[in-house]
């Protein structure tokens, strides 16, 4: 796997996945960029989300059931480390089921597995904190 970053002007980078894959820019906020594009703690936070709902998906299908549509949110605590330098410090992700907990067969061994077929996640975690919330389309917290 390989992916080619290249500076288009001041903080704003191409990001070129290669393939039929359409490129994506990426800019730092203000004051350093313009905020044109994800920033890099916006990529990596949405890579750690994209890949548990993904993993849970492929979970849920295993199963062979519907989880009726997922969605995640994440966030990412960022503050100084000892250096003082900018860090990430905590990940949170919380998904959203599309259908009720009740609904859906064998949900607790699919809760109990999902997140160990997540390669993005269980890297991150090992440097980073995370907390990993899911929730019915009810807003029942099933794990």
């Amino acid at each position: 796997m390989s992916v080619t970053v290249t500076q288009v002007k001041d903080y704003q980078f191409l990001v070129d996945f290669g393939r039929a894959i359409p490129s994506l820019q990426a800019d730092e906020p203000a004051p350093l960029g313009a905020g044109e594009g994800p920033s890099p703690s916006e990529l990596l936070i949405a890579s750690v989300a994209n890949c548990l709902t993904a993993s849970l998906l492929f979970a849920v299908r295993k199963f062979k059931q519907d989880a009726g549509g997922i969605r995640a949110t994440v966030t990412a605590r960022i503050d100084r480390n000892e250096e003082r330098r900018l860090r990430v410090q905590e990940i949170a992700v919380a998904i959203h089921l599309g259908r009720n907990a009740a609904d859906i067969e064998s949900l607790d061994r699919i809760l109990a597995q999902f997140e160990a077929f997540c390669t993005v996640s269980q890297s991150v975690q090992q440097g980073i904190p995370m907390v990993v919330t899911v929730e019915d389309v009810a807003g029942v917290r099933v794990k």
